[in-house]
């Protein structure tokens, strides 16, 4: 178990049966999204990274491409191009570099 914990102590941690833990460690479930954000929170990762490898992109995520087309489209032509995470780590940096524009007041 990461972070040095047993699955029991990180299910007492997280207020869960050690058998769901169980379960989702070898893939017999899939974890609501708050139970990956309690994870990531008891092991201190990142929870956006525990997310993605959980397959999930987070509700907020959802229901922002499901009110903004744009976004899903998207989401699509990166997914279809199976771009290289070198090539993911430069389309986060811009979009990075445009919300820190737009929270900046300098965005269009």
């Amino acid at each position: 178990m990461a972070a040095g914990l047993s699955l029991r102590e990180l299910a007492r941690r997280i207020e869960r049966a050690p058998s769901y833990l169980n379960d989702i460690e070898h893939d017999r479930r899939v974890p609501s999204e708050a139970v990956v954000m309690q994870l990531a929170s008891a092991l201190d990762l990142d929870a956006d990274l525990l997310l993605a490898a959980a397959g999930r992109v987070g509700e907020g995520a959802e229901r922002y491409m499901q009110s903004n087309p744009t976004a899903g489209v998207l989401f699509r032509r990166v997914s279809d191009a199976g771009l290289g995470e070198r090539d993911l780590k430069h389309l986060l940096e811009q979009a990075e570099k445009i919300i820190n524009k737009r929270d900046q007041g300098t965005g269009e």
